[in-house]
């Protein structure tokens, strides 16, 4: 779990990042899930976003493509969400204690 720290750690770090992955019609697939992962073992945090389309809310979404590739989520604002997870081989981000 991550504290407050650093959650705000990870949002400043998450604005300058586009948004790389969308949760449409669909809700959240396995293909979804299988590409959140590989992003997030490249990059250990990535930014997503749910469409109108969508059959789930941001936070539901969120919670789990989360819980399905052991992520935490940082930020939900709107349609947008942000998700963080250490890399297991790759690891780039140093979050403070």
């Amino acid at each position: 779990m991550l504290n407050s720290r650093q959650r705000a750690q990870l949002r400043a770090m998450a604005n300058s990042l586009d948004t790389i992955f969308q949760v449409g019609k669909s809700g959240v697939t396995e293909n979804t899930v299988k590409q959140a992962d590989d992003a997030l073992e490249a990059r250990e945090i990535i930014k997503m976003r749910t469409l109108e389309t969508c059959p789930l809310s941001s936070r539901d979404a969120a919670e789990e493509i989360a819980e399905k590739t052991g992520a935490d989520v940082v930020q939900v604002i709107g349609t947008r969400f942000i998700l963080y997870r250490e890399s297991r081989n790759n690891k780039q981000i140093k979050l403070v204690k």
